[in-house]
């Protein structure tokens, strides 16, 4: 069992629905939210271990929302979704601290693969 927490941020709640679902039949503590500014007020209140964050959502986006939360110290290593090829935004955002990227749709095996190595690398800088 994994046993750390991963934030789930993307605008598609079937998507979040299903992808939460999968983790947490795998052990994953998830909570999922469909916004930037709901991702901001979750971090503020409940620290993770890992967040998945969606590039395109209305609103504050995914380049906006890291950007938030680099800026009020509510960092955790971060795994981009992209699903529009936007390539160049998913590159920018690694800029910013990114771990890294994945293109939507993904396969939760590679998306788990991404998770587990993004929490090993937390750990490794603890």
């Amino acid at each position: 069992m994994p046993g750390f927490r991963v934030l789930l941020v993307d605008d598609e709640t079937i998507f979040t629905k299903n992808i939460s679902k999968l983790l947490k039949n795998r052990g994953y503590e998830i909570t999922a939210v469909n916004s930037g500014d709901a991702a901001i007020r979750e971090l503020e209140q409940n620290p993770v271990d890992v967040i998945v964050l969606d590039l395109k959502m209305p609103g504050m986006d995914g380049i906006a929302t890291l950007k938030e939360i680099i800026k009020l110290g509510l960092f955790a290593e971060t795994l981009i979704l992209t699903g529009h090829g936007s390539i160049d935004s998913a590159l920018e955002a690694m800029k910013l601290g990114a771990y890294d990227y994945l293109t939507k749709p993904c396969e939760i095996d590679e998306l788990v693969a991404k998770i587990e190595s993004a929490w090993g690398k937390k750990k490794e800088a603890n």
